[in-house]
């Protein structure tokens, strides 16, 4: 029996045109550290999509190392992070940013993983006194972890809020290529670079080898970021793989088709466990697929694909699973899946 593998979106290694354009430059030979025409060619790529010739464009290599690295360069040793309890710095990262001395200040969120200005407000009222840590940087995602994405009006009251109560705003965007490519989103990369202080541009999880490229729009965030990403050892010595890359991505479009066809390849699989009878935890946008699951079948299932368990389904006797589409998700992965079940 065929294994199908819906466990992430970064257990296949990068798509065919991004290794053609690493192995055409494999022994050319290139300066280190990212100083290279490759890098400062993504850059301006990058500049130009958002329309925001000002802003910093730093490369990482992957969506944790971005996460701790931005966050210890843009908050003093006092403050604080207001995140969702359900984010990837709070669940998915063993305390990183703990460790560069920044509390998070968590918000209990609903499925669905999204912040708003209602409930930032109570953690600012408790954290006046100046013995506690000062709430400083509201962290988001889009998409969020379990899949949802932020519209242009939610993100725009949570930007003004973040403004004018002296927060900023600091979007992870290890999924932003499937969160701007869903059929419910209305952002685009302009808007993000207008309303938030910083975010990136996830390669790790959209057909890069590795690689996130963060944006910084605030000038005040800017200056030194490169002494703090060798500090923390962020900087990849052979930086140009990180420019050829994105470059490859972004010149034709080819990110936003593979975000594209991920979301497409999930919402056939979640229409197909839907009309077998599957419950599912939440309506999923983008490419993650949420389903609820009796531990029977649930045993059943772990003879037939590699998926990854969630969290307890309210229901005894259930849990929450993920399945996640990709750049290299066939129809053929989908539908052989979904046939297998019935």
């Amino acid at each position: 029996m065929k294994q199908y593998l819906f466990r992430n979106d970064y257990s296949f290694g990068a798509h065919p045109k991004v290794l053609s354009a690493l192995a055409e430059t494999n022994l050319e030979g290139n300066i280190g550290y990212g100083d290279d025409a490759y890098c400062d060619r993504a850059k301006s790529l990058i500049r130009d999509l958002c329309q925001c010739p000002q802003a910093e464009v730093q490369f990482l290599i992957g969506g944790t190392q971005t996460n701790f690295t931005a966050i210890a360069a843009f908050l003093r040793p006092w403050e604080g992070v207001i995140c969702a309890d359900s984010a990837h710095i709070n669940g998915h990262e063993v305390g990183a940013v703990e460790a560069t001395g920044h509390k998070l200040l968590q918000i209990q969120t609903g499925p669905d993983g999204k912040i708003t200005p209602e409930q930032i407000a109570p953690i600012l009222e408790r954290h006046k006194d100046v013995h506690l840590v000062k709430p400083r940087l509201v962290e988001i995602a889009d998409a969020t972890e379990s899949g949802m994405v932020y519209t242009k009006a939610e993100l725009t009251a949570l930007s003004e809020y973040c403004r004018a109560n002296d927060l900023l705003l600091f979007l992870d965007g290890a999924r932003l290529g499937c969160a701007l490519t869903s059929s419910k989103n209305d952002l685009t990369l302009p808007d993000l670079a207008r309303l938030t202080d910083a975010f990136y541009i996830g390669g790790t999880k959209n057909g890069a080898l590795m690689g996130e490229a963060l944006v910084i729009t605030n000038p005040a965030l800017q200056p030194d970021f490169f002494r703090i990403k060798k500090q923390l050892g962020a900087v990849l010595a052979k930086g140009w793989l990180l420019g050829v890359q994105f470059e490859a991505l972004l010149k034709d479009g080819l990110y936003f088709e593979m975000a594209r066809h991920a979301n497409a390849m999930a919402t056939r699989l979640q229409a197909g466990l839907k009309s077998l009878g599957w419950k599912l935890w939440v309506d999923s946008p983008t490419n993650q697929v949420f389903a609820v699951v009796d531990n029977a079948t649930k045993a059943k299932l772990d003879t037939l694909c590699a998926y990854e368990d969630w969290c307890p389904a309210q229901e005894p006797g259930h849990t929450v699973i993920r399945f996640v589409a990709c750049f290299a998700t066939a129809p053929e992965d989908v539908d052989g899946f979904l046939a297998a079940l019935r």
